[in-house]
Order: C-alpha cells, then sequence, then structure tokens
C-alpha cells in the first residue's frame, strides 16, 4: 500500500506559521519523571492489601479496647468489685447460666462468677490490661535500649570487645532464673516485674542488633561518612537503622507476646504479680481446672493470654513483612 505525500503548500501557510523552534532546557533534561515513593505509605498499602491482616488487626483492636476501656467504661474497681458477694456462698463458682439467673442477664456474668462470687468476664479483661500493659512496657524499654546499644555496639570494634564479654558472663545465666531471684527479692509489684524483665532483656536485642549491623556496616555509603567525619552515634542512628526498620519490627512481634508468657508463667507457679493480671487469675483458678463445673474460671484467662500473645505475634510478622522495602514492587 502505498503512502500518500501531503503537500504543506495546500496549507497556504508560511515556514515559521508550519514549524516552531523547541528550546532545549539542560535542567529539564536532567529531571527524572517518577512516581513519589512514601516508605510508610507502601508500607500500610502492603499490610492492608491482605484481608487476613485487616481481620486480624481488628481483632486485636477489640481485644485492646475490652483490655482497657471496658473496666473504665464500668467503673471497675480492683479493690471492691472481686470481693462484692465475698459473704454469699450461693455466688461462687457459678456456670453462665446458674450467674444469669441469679443476677440477671447481663455481659457482666456472660462467663459466670469466681471463686468469690466476682463476676469471671469483668476480672478477666480488667487482668488483660495489666498483662498488657506489662508487655508493652518491657517492650518499650527493652527494644529502645537494646536497638541503641546493638547499633553502637556492631559497628565500633571497642565497644564490641567490651560489650562481648559482658555478653558471654550474662546470657550463661538462664532469663527466667534471673527473674524469679529479683522478684524473690524485691516485692512482687507491677514495676518490681518491669525491672526484673527489662534490667537484662535489653541484652539479647543488642546482641541481635549487633549481628545485623555488622553485615551492613562496611557498606561504602558507611565507608564514606566515617572518611568524612561523621560520628559513629549518627551513622548508627541514620545509616543503619532505617536500613532495618523490617528487622526491627519482626522482633518486637516476637518481644511483645514473651513478655505475657513470662508473666503468666511467673504468676502461675507464685512468683508473678501481686496485682490481678491473667497470670495471678490462672493461678488463683488452679483448683477450678479439675473440679467439673469450674473450668470455665481457670481456661477463660488461658485462651485470653493465648489469643492476645498469638494476635500481636501475627500482626507483628506480617506488619515486618510488609516493612520489607522488596515487597513494595
Amino acid at each position: 500500500m502505498e503512502e500518500k505525500l501531503i503537500d504543506l503548500g495546500e496549507f497556504n501557510m508560511s515556514d515559521d506559521e508550519l514549524f516552531s523552534v523547541v528550546d532545549h532546557d539542560m535542567l529539564a533534561s536532567e529531571k527524572i519523571t517518577a512516581p513519589r515513593y512514601s516508605y510508610w505509605k507502601s508500607v500500610f498499602r502492603v499490610f492492608f492489601k491482605k484481608k487476613i491482616n485487616i481481620i486480624i488487626l481488628s481483632l486485636l483492636v477489640v481485644l485492646i479496647a475490652f483490655a482497657y476501656i471496658y473496666p473504665l467504661a464500668i467503673g471497675y474497681d480492683a479493690d471492691v468489685d472481686p470481693y462484692i458477694n465475698l459473704m454469699n456462698s450461693e455466688a461462687k463458682h457459678l456456670g453462665p447460666k446458674a450467674a444469669m439467673d441469679k443476677f440477671g442477664y447481663n455481659l457482666h456474668w456472660i462467663l459466670g462468677s469466681g471463686a468469690s462470687g466476682n463476676s469471671t468476664f469483668d476480672a478477666l479483661w480488667y487482668g488483660s490490661g495489666i498483662s498488657l500493659s506489662l508487655a508493652l512496657i518491657c517492650a518499650a524499654i527493652n527494644m529502645t535500649v537494646g536497638i541503641l546499644v546493638g547499633a553502637v555496639w556492631g559497628f565500633s570494634k571497642k565497644v564490641d570487645i567490651f560489650m562481648t564479654e559482658v555478653y558471654n558472663v550474662i546470657a550463661n545465666v538462664p532469663y527466667i532464673l534471673l527473674i524469679s531471684v529479683l522478684v524473690l527479692i524485691m516485692s512482687a509489684s507491677f514495676w518490681t516485674m518491669v525491672f526484673a524483665l527489662t534490667v537484662t532483656g535489653w541484652l539479647g536485642i543488642a546482641y541481635f542488633i549487633r549481628t545485623q549491623v555488622i553485615i551492613i556496616r562496611d557498606r561504602e555509603y558507611n565507608l564514606a561518612s566515617r572518611c568524612l567525619g561523621t560520628p559513629i552515634m549518627r551513622i548508627a542512628t541514620k545509616n543503619i537503622l532505617p536500613f532495618m526498620t523490617s528487622v526491627i519490627v519482626t522482633l518486637l512481634a516476637t518481644e511483645i507476646p514473651s513478655y505475657i508468657s513470662y508473666e503468666v508463667f511467673l504468676s502461675y507457679i507464685g512468683m508473678g504479680l501481686s496485682d490481678m493480671s491473667l497470670g495471678k487469675l490462672i493461678e488463683a483458678a488452679q483448683v477450678a481446672m479439675t473440679t467439673p463445673g469450674w473450668e470455665l474460671e481457670f481456661w477463660a484467662p488461658v485462651a485470653v493470654a493465648s489469643i492476645i500473645a498469638v494476635v500481636l505475634y501475627v500482626v507483628g510478622q506480617n506488619l515486618g513483612d510488609a516493612s520489607d522495602p522488596r515487597t513494595h514492587m
């Protein structure tokens, strides 16, 4: 098929009218046209792309709301409510149906009553708030100290020599044994438990971060920063830690549930908090575990503690995966 040539003379226009000179801008030619990239926007886009993450996160919000908002909404008093029916023998160890028949059909008695005639449901969520608070505070302290110390530890060879010896000594002492001794020496209060879980809890995190830092500390941009005289702390916080966001989030996902597990275990063996935490509820209901009709008093806090730990772990792991820039493509 032959192409038809167009005669520009047919338009009766001059060359200046038909053609125009295009200016060449050197600065404009150097610009790269690409969509703006936001790291955290991409993280949440990848995270919420999976429907299972939305479901699990919604469950976590519900658990946190019940743990913190529900006790405030009902005006739960930890000094009064657990013993409000203590003198009423007919109110103790009731199942859900029997408790509702006696006290009325409402949310308070949906799990029955405990050994003191108290609401198992109310005590459960008040204890969940204490256990969650303990886990979050311990995680915040240990992660902050561990990350900062680990970053400097892995980047400075002088610090590495000293901290490695410290780690070799302390790491050989069983962590649960150290916590138990500290709790026995001091009073078994909330802040005693926080101290026991954080006095050396950051060391394992620091060692893990140190290992990760060693892998990336000698890359070209870090060597260039050192040659320019950039302080080690600035290199650690500006060049290295942002590169390890996904690793840190994944580590956090394992830390928070572990503190709940420690608290529950220590309380179960009689060395935990004096406050009515999940572990304290489980310890108090040990007899109910094998008594027909009382089992819910024991298994309810066990189930809630397990669900909270699993949900926190899954959310953290999936958020850690979404924090990896390689998943943002």
